[in-house]
């Protein structure tokens, strides 16, 4: 057997996998990243994630200080107002509509929106840069073994490799989290999303727009003009049944159904790429780290798609392992390190994992009774400029 000897062994390589590769090769550590998987970077191409990520500053200044930013800011689309709109009334219209403007409380946009596949394009181009950092794609984890000083890996290409640090950045059925005996907490909503792109005649002038109905939000986060036309991403959620019957449709009914759920805020919508379905789930891990083994991003926890919190949760799971690191790079994966690392991260992971939960089912009402009194909280709060501004700046990763 092949032996391999790395400061950090990353288990999955998505977005969260690649990017805590890129964050702990620029700072200097040796790492390795597998996947069984191969990424897929291009947007035709089969299997591609047409969902997009939105990442809010704090997870910006990650990247830049990681060297991807350079590479990501080119392709990136500015998010400068988050507009929730109420249309839980009998018609399928507007009756409240409320933006969070960035420019309330800082003097830079939200955020930035980039597609998956591009973000999977870019940073594993940006790897191959780092001379700390080896990128195997379509090998995985097989074993696990960890011991005080450091753990064992065994891959599914025969290499056993020997590192102080694992970080399981493999998913919501991680792997690396069951083999190290972590228990976690699932809650299902019997929800589903589609995610694709359109394309609309009435520019988004940087505005990301949640429309909330019943069944889960339908949202449109700014992309680049494709086309020659205006371009948004949509992630639509709906019970699953229902989520499924609008993904077999053809195209034009499709496109009907999806402009009468729009309120036709952007003018007729045309889908412009192919519509893709992902379950919806809550879930967090009973703990963040076992011996010599750190959880990151889904491994760790798993928020539905509401308010861009999902992969920059992620991102800091990976700033606070670099500080720790950083900070005692000869205790890296020391059993003191990871317990503080789990004690930094899992409440706060806890409370805005059950914050979502609360937004989610909100949005999920049919009741025309609680579908008001959800437009009079969205109102109310809405009308409180110093609550507006804190719920804003929590949202960008402030605590509460």
């Amino acid at each position: 057997m092949t032996r391999e000897d790395v400061d950090i062994l990353i288990s999955g390589g998505g977005v969260a996998g690649l990017a805590a590769a890129a964050v702990f090769g620029q700072a200097g550590f040796s790492v390795l990243c597998v996947d069984p998987a191969p990424p897929v970077t291009e947007r035709e191409a089969q299997g591609a994630d047409l969902r997009t990520t939105a990442f809010l500053q704090p997870a910006q200044a990650l990247l830049e200080r990681a060297g991807l930013w350079a590479r990501l800011g080119p392709h990136a689309m500015p998010l400068q107002v988050m507009r929730i709109v109420d249309a839980g009334g009998a018609e399928p219209e507007p009756r409240i509509v409320k933006d969070f403007d960035a420019a309330d409380i800082s003097d830079r946009p939200f955020g930035w929106n980039l597609p998956n596949w591009l973000l999977r394009r870019e940073m594993v181009a940006h790897l191959e840069s780092l001379p700390g950092v080896r990128f195997r794609p379509g090998t995985g984890t097989t074993t696990l073994l960890t011991r005080e000083r450091e753990a064992l890996v065994g891959l599914s290409d025969g290499t056993g490799v020997r590192a102080r640090l694992v970080i399981a950045a493999d998913g919501r059925n991680s792997p690396i989290r069951e083999a190290a005996g972590i228990d976690v907490k699932t809650t299902r909503y019997g929800q589903k999303a589609l995610a694709f792109a359109v394309t609309h005649p009435i520019p988004h002038d940087n505005v990301s727009t949640e429309i909330h109905r019943s069944g889960g939000p339908f949202t449109l986060v700014p992309l680049p003009d494709f086309d020659g036309r205006p371009s948004s991403a949509i992630v639509w959620m709906e019970e699953g049944p229902e989520a499924m019957r609008l993904a077999g449709l053809p195209v034009p009914e499709f496109e009907a159904e999806m402009n009468a759920r729009s309120c036709h805020l952007f003018g007729p919508l045309t889908l412009a790429s192919r519509r893709t379905v992902w379950p919806i789930i809550s879930q967090v891990a009973e703990r963040m780290w076992s011996e010599r083994v750190a959880l990151v991003a889904e491994a760790a926890h798993v928020v539905p798609p509401i308010g861009a919190q999902g992969l920059n949760m992620s991102l800091g799971d990976m700033r606070v392992l670099l500080e720790l690191a950083e900070a005692a790079p000869e205790r890296l994966g020391e059993r003191a390190m990871l317990e503080t690392y789990h004690r930094c991260r899992h409440m706060e992971v806890c409370a805005r994992v059950t914050g979502i939960d609360v937004l989610n089912r909100a949005s999920m009402l049919r009741a025309r009774p609680l579908r008001d009194a959800r437009a009079q909280a969205l109102d109310a709060i809405y009308s409180l400029a110093p609550v507006r501004r804190t719920l804003m700046q929590m949202g960008l990763g402030a605590r509460g």
